[in-house]
């Protein structure tokens, strides 16, 4: 056999060298030389369609999307509905948070349903034996696989025609085409694109495991998140018993979905109420806490802010975030002392979402800034009180998107009163709760409640 031909591109500028170079010898970028397979020993992708064929996009017919369950309400609410036939699902998360046990639950579920394949690169068959038995999981349905080389896991696919493999994970995996070591970049991207290719040529739905970085995105190129369908992120802290699923990417369905699970002795069991999770209506009234009604995705969540207010020995006081965005933090605090009159110039403010949730939408303005006043002046907000609002720069309360859901979620749990910005307002408000309507920030700082 003839020995297969390397290269190095530059991802920068695309020059290409026969050696390995820290620095590239045309734009002198750094670390931006990867491997590369020359097209002629690349093997060829065998064409769906025929070639050069083009159609008027009103000709081509559409036919219904079917949806197959992972028998998981929250899985099945990420995903958009289900899992669909061909579709390329990668799942990120820190190490130990779960993805294999979620994954082989939904596999052992739905093996009696379909034919399932799961390829482990990363543990043996006896461990993951062991893990089935301790979760008490039984299958005989269930098809295994230990093999990191990728022409292996494709030829047990097309032998046994499984709807459905998870690849765990594609940083363990690596091809003969390419000479470098698992996990490499040229490996990451290669090994991913065949594994495209066959969920397409086949319709066979592919799950994929990969690896995060430090930084919490997921290890590899960037162009990994580009080749597949949709993109999954396990969310919340190792620590909590509370793990998060959240949809960055997906073409059948909404981003920015959320799924909730619990981690228990026996695997990880959804929590189908979880705003009655997040926020804890037994405590006490205390200073500095706010209860907020988020929006992730289609689905309203009812999560606790809370913030603290305290004098800073140091030059420079602290501001740290957990759960929010730390830049608007400090929007907020410039908006509090504008238009609010709260100085905090010597104060450490730490501010914080219950429950490791993580929130991204800027509904959660007005939650921050009642939380730090109320920090701030030490007076509490009423236990039955939620609020949601946009702040902007000139301290107005711009609207946000899914009141009224927002609202009826909180009546749900209880909720008597809502502080919201006046154009949320509408008869469709649940009669059970009073919402108060401001239009700028010193309105909502100046109102009076009996706590």
């Amino acid at each position: 056999m003839a020995k297969i031909k390397r290269l190095f591109n530059c991802t920068e500028c695309g020059a290409r060298t026969p050696k390995w170079a820290g620095q590239c010898p045309e734009c002198e970028s750094w670390n931006t030389l990867v491997e590369t397979v020359p097209p002629d020993t690349r093997r060829g992708p065998v064409d769906v369609a025929p070639t050069g064929t083009v159609h008027s996009l009103a000709e081509i017919g559409i036919a219904p999307t079917v949806r197959l369950s992972t028998h998981s309400t929250e899985l099945d609410r990420v995903l958009g509905g289900g899992l669909v036939n061909g579709a390329v699902v990668l799942l990120g998360g820190d190490p130990g948070i779960g993805k294999s046990t979620l994954l082989l639950q939904t596999l052992v579920k739905m093996s009696d349903d379909m034919n399932a394949l799961y390829v482990s690169g990363e543990e043996s068959a006896q461990q993951i034996a062991l893990r089935a038995r301790r979760l008490g999981m039984h299958s005989a349905q269930l098809g295994f696989m230990a093999d990191n080389a990728l022409e292996s896991v494709v030829r047990a696919c097309r032998e046994t025609s499984p709807d459905l493999i998870v690849i765990d994970s594609i940083q363990t995996l690596y091809t003969e085409l390419i000479q470098s070591a698992p996990g490499s970049v040229a490996q990451v991207r290669e090994t991913a694109a065949q594994l495209v290719r066959l969920a397409k040529q086949t319709r066979t739905t592919v799950i994929i495991v990969g690896h995060v970085t430090k930084e919490g995105a997921i290890a590899g190129p960037r162009v990994l998140e580009h080749m597949v369908d949709t993109v999954l992120y396990f969310e919340g802290d190792r620590s909590s018993r509370f793990r998060l699923i959240r949809a960055i990417k997906n073409r059948f369905g909404a981003v920015n979905e959320l799924g909730v699970f619990a981690m228990t002795e026996q695997g990880l069991k959804e929590v189908n109420n979880p705003s009655a999770m997040f926020v804890n209506r037994s405590m006490d009234t205390s200073p500095g806490r706010t209860v907020m009604a988020a929006q992730q995705g289609t689905r309203p969540l009812l999560v606790e802010v809370q913030a603290l207010v305290d004098q800073s020995p140091l030059a420079n006081p602290r501001r740290l975030t957990v759960g929010l965005d730390h830049s608007r933090l400090a929007m907020i605090l410039a908006v509090l002392h504008r238009h609010g009159g709260l100085s905090v110039y010597d104060q450490d403010v730490f501010v914080n979402v219950v429950g490791g949730v993580r929130v991204i939408e800027p509904a959660s303005d007005l939650a921050v800034a009642l939380s730090v006043a109320s920090s701030l002046y030490n007076r509490p907000w009423p236990n039955d009180l939620v609020v949601f609002g946009e702040i902007g720069l000139g301290g107005e309360v711009r609207p946000v998107q899914h009141g009224i859901d927002r609202l009826k979620e909180a009546y749900k749990l209880g909720f008597k009163r809502a502080l919201v910005p006046k154009e949320n307002l509408s008869k469709q408000i649940p009669k059970g709760i009073q919402a108060i309507g401001i239009v700028k920030l010193a309105e909502a700082l100046n109102t009076e409640f009996d706590c």
